[in-house]
């Protein structure tokens, strides 16, 4: 008896059968999908936490420089001012030397009160002016006459002083106002 032959069955190939090299063909397709995954998914993913990364470091870069000046120049004013309250109390001492050489001039005490007023300005101590018109933010108005004008610094009773442009004692004065019509 002779066999017939069966017809020949498709099967599905699995790893055994198909060879381990690829061609060129399936080597390029291969290559590109694998660049469209690192393309799509990872590489953005990464450029995007080196910009995150890189923008942190820079707000924090600002962040310090500004905190770098902003101590620089609080220093700097703490420097500039930490004699304020020793200035203060010297002052009214200054103000007695004023009087007593008014009183008697005696060379060393205008020597004392000469070398007390360098010191003083050395150390950024002005005296405020007081000719012509009144300035709350530097005079006090303690007496008040009358005259042609109003406002107008007629006299100086005591000295004001201003330490490195800031007011440290205001200048007591007596200022005109204008006459009453009647």
């Amino acid at each position: 008896m002779v066999e017939k032959e069966k017809p020949q069955e498709k099967t599905e190939t699995t790893q055994a059968d198909v060879s381990p090299e690829m061609t060129d063909a399936e080597s390029n397709e291969f290559m590109e999908k694998i660049l469209n995954v690192f393309k799509t998914n990872e590489i953005p993913a990464v450029e995007n936490k080196e910009q995150e990364y890189l923008e942190k470091l820079q707000r924090q870069q600002a962040e310090f420089e500004n905190f770098r000046k902003r101590t620089e120049k609080e220093k700097q004013e703490i420097i500039t001012n930490a004699n304020a309250n020793l200035i203060s109390e010297l002052l009214p001492v200054l103000d007695h030397f004023e009087l007593a050489l008014k009183h008697n001039k005696d060379k060393g005490i205008t020597m004392i009160y000469e070398e007390l007023n360098d010191i003083l300005k050395t150390n950024g101590v002005k005296v405020i002016d007081t000719k012509g018109i009144f300035n709350p933010r530097l005079h006090e108005g303690v007496l008040t006459a009358e005259g042609d004008k109003g406002g107008v610094i007629l006299e100086e009773i005591q000295k004001g002083y201003l330490l490195n442009d800031k007011l440290l004692r205001a200048s007591k004065v007596k200022v005109s106002k204008v006459k009453d019509k009647k």
